[in-house]
Parts: C-alpha cells; sequence; structure tokens
C-alpha cells in the first residue's frame, strides 16, 4: 500500500460520507446507538463543511480514500472531527498520521488540539493518549453518550 495524504474537497464528500460511516458503525454498535452525528450527517453537510476553509484530510491509497478526518476552528482552539479510517484497513497506523496530518495544518493562532470520544471506548482512548492528547473532562452528548474529551497543546 502506497499512502499520501491530502486536502480534501467537496469533490470527496461522497467517499468521506462512505468512510465515516463504516467506520463508526462499531462505536454505534458499542453504544447502541444508531443516531451517532458521523452516522446522520448528511451529504450536503459535509460537502459544506468541505468548503468552509478549516483544516481536512485524506488518506488516499492510489485514488482510493482509505480515511479522513476534519476539524473545527474556535480562535485558539481546534477540534479535531470525524476521524475515520476504513475498516479494512484500520491497524495499520493511518489514523495516526491523519492525527498528525491535521494536527500539523492547525492555523497559527491554534494554541491547543481537542477532540472527544466515548467514555467507553477503551481503544480509541488508548490511541488517543499514545498520540499525545489528556484527558480534561466528561461530557454527555447530544444523544445522551458519556464522552472523554482530550486535549494537546500546539508546540
Amino acid at each position: 500500500m502506497s499512502v499520501h495524504f491530502g486536502q480534501l474537497t467537496p469533490v470527496h464528500a461522497g467517499e468521506v460520507m462512505t468512510i465515516q460511516r463504516a467506520a463508526y458503525l462499531a462505536e454505534a454498535r458499542r453504544y447502541g446507538a444508531w443516531d451517532l452525528p458521523p452516522l446522520v450527517e448528511t451529504l450536503d453537510e459535509i460537502r459544506q463543511h468541505l468548503s468552509d476553509g478549516t483544516p481536512s484530510v485524506g488518506a488516499f491509497d492510489g485514488p482510493r480514500l482509505i480515511g479522513s478526518v476534519r476539524s473545527r476552528v474556535d480562535g485558539e482552539r481546534m477540534e479535531v472531527a470525524r476521524l475515520a479510517v476504513a475498516p479494512d484497513v484500520q491497524g495499520g497506523g493511518i489514523g495516526r498520521r491523519l492525527l498528525e496530518a491535521i494536527s500539523e495544518r492547525a492555523p497559527d493562532e491554534v494554541k491547543v488540539v481537542w477532540l472527544f470520544t466515548g467514555a467507553e471506548s477503551d481503544g480509541n482512548i488508548r490511541f488517543y493518549e499514545s498520540a499525545g492528547f489528556v484527558r480534561v473532562s466528561e461530557h454527555l452528548d447530544a444523544v445522551g453518550i458519556r464522552c472523554v474529551t482530550l486535549e494537546q497543546k500546539v508546540i
């Protein structure tokens, strides 16, 4: 596999939606929540997000999109959103490289990169902590799932 990373554009929206839905099914099963935001986000919403100028990155194996990540910037903080890797290539380091790539693309004013994941998603939490993120709080998300917020300072 020869993976390269590049900016996502609205043209990639359909592929992003496919990867995202496939990747988040395990989380939906874990929590019994089939209405997780990544599973119900529409194609138009993804297109709009990919055209708003915030950093987004795709992992490509040749022409195939195998992973994606987007962000939301709010002043000195950037949220890592919708990190997703195709199920058939998970565990091969693509997620880690996407996380690094999106953090590297943070605008200069960003001092903290943050994200959240389900509090019962032990593998996700271990992954983010091994990448240098630190737990800072817990909250209930919009569908009532207990989540952990993790942060990393931008150097």
